[in-house]
């Protein structure tokens, strides 16, 4: 049931990225020749006016293929073999008609081309969001502000703030769930703060100054940082807000996830956080049946966060991923004169190369990480 649930995600996010390249590539007249969802092999398919849709073999990616796609315009000319004679061994490059010159995605302007390939992972950070703005209408439950244990001789205690408080306000500004109260608390840089809280029937507001205690990040990294001593109740609530501050929040928490997988990727090239933190496929399955059983908001938060780390990932000015392709688009927009075909051909050899020695890391991590689920479903069969 965990692959089916992974299926789904993969099968969703794919959809949405490709996408975004057909879209956008259909919206400057480029002649997009197939649609699929994954790649490899193709399993079936059926052809809807010029393009043709259908469902490759491995599921871990998709393409949309672009009549012209992968050509080099040196100067004026550009030749292309059509697909009915590449099999031919005499076969001999043709001249492109202005008719297709005007459909192929080689003979449009950088600037289009770089509008088509971004399109694919800004459609994945836009379908993120979209979910993000709609479980925030929706509701989602969050960690209320009710206080659990508060450690002796800190300032909380010190304040009088007990076990059972209910904290309101930091600052005047209200406070609905607990990562409000750290998120506050932290950007106070140890000044003091007042605090409005509600014990029972009685509402009480107390002045404290936090102070400073080592810490980790949550990259790992040690840091100081303002604590008041205290920590929550555990107590799960649900949060819900109308259409504008839906959006809002949702906006907010989309930029939040970006930044932090961009951070992530810059620790992780740092070695901060090491290598074997990277998942694979098995991670994937794993954490879309564990979230498929925690219920459908939770499914659709991890389909979002899978969704940003997606168009994050694209992003990256590595040749084969889109970023790459976007890398040599400005580069020919700046210097007016596109990358050589040997160049470009290189460098794909040299990304595909680290794409491979990546997804090679990650199923590594995942067979150590899983290795006693894996030996025992083996042995259940």
């Amino acid at each position: 049931m965990m692959l089916i649930y992974a299926i789904i995600v993969l099968g969703i996010l794919i959809f949405v990225h490709e996408l975004g390249h057909f879209l956008v590539a259909k919206f400057f007249n480029v002649k997009v020749e197939k649609f699929s969802l994954g790649f490899g092999p193709k399993l079936f398919g059926k052809t809807f006016g010029e393009t043709e849709y259908l469902v490759s073999a491995f599921p871990l990616g998709g393409y949309v293929k672009m009549f012209g796609e992968g050509g080099v315009i040196e100067g004026e000319e550009k030749k292309q073999v059509p697909e009915s004679e590449k099999d031919l061994p005499e076969a001999l490059p043709v001249e492109l008609t202005e008719e297709e010159k005007a459909r192929s995605f080689a003979h449009k302007p950088p600037q289009v081309r770089i509008a088509i390939v971004m399109a694919g992972p800004l459609f994945n950070l836009v379908f993120a969001w979209i979910v993000f703005v709609l479980l925030f209408m929706i509701g989602i439950p969050t960690i209320t502000t009710k206080v659990g244990d508060v450690m002796a001789g800190k300032p909380a205690a010190r304040a009088g703030i007990i076990k059972g408080d209910v904290i309101t306000a930091i600052n005047g500004r209200s406070v609905k769930e607990w990562d409000e109260i750290s998120d506050t608390i932290t950007k106070s840089k140890g000044a003091p703060v007042t605090v409005n809280l509600r014990r029972g029937a009685t509402e009480l507001q107390l002045s404290l100054t936090p102070e400073s205690q080592d810490a980790k990040s949550i990259f790992g990294e040690a840091i100081k940082r303002p604590i008041i001593g205290v920590t929550s109740a555990g107590e799960v609530g649900t949060e819900r807000h109308p259409p504008v501050q839906a959006f809002l929040k949702g906006s907010r928490y989309t930029w939040k996830m970006i930044d932090l997988t961009f951070m992530s990727l810059v620790k992780l090239a740092q070695r901060v956080v090491p290598l074997d933190n990277i998942g694979g496929p098995l991670m994937i399955v794993k954490m879309a049946g564990d979230t498929a059983r925690a219920g459908g908001m939770s499914f659709l938060a991890f389909m979002a966060l899978i969704s940003i780390n997606l168009g994050v990932l694209n992003l990256l000015p590595v040749p084969v991923l889109d970023g790459g392709h976007l890398f040599f688009y400005f580069w020919e927009l700046i210097f007016r004169k596109p990358v050589s075909q040997k160049t470009r051909e290189y460098a794909q050899q040299v990304g595909l190369f680290l794409l491979l020695s990546l997804m090679v890391l990650a199923f590594y991590n995942d067979i150590v990480r899983y290795y006693k689920d894996i030996m025992k479903f083996f042995i259940s069969r």
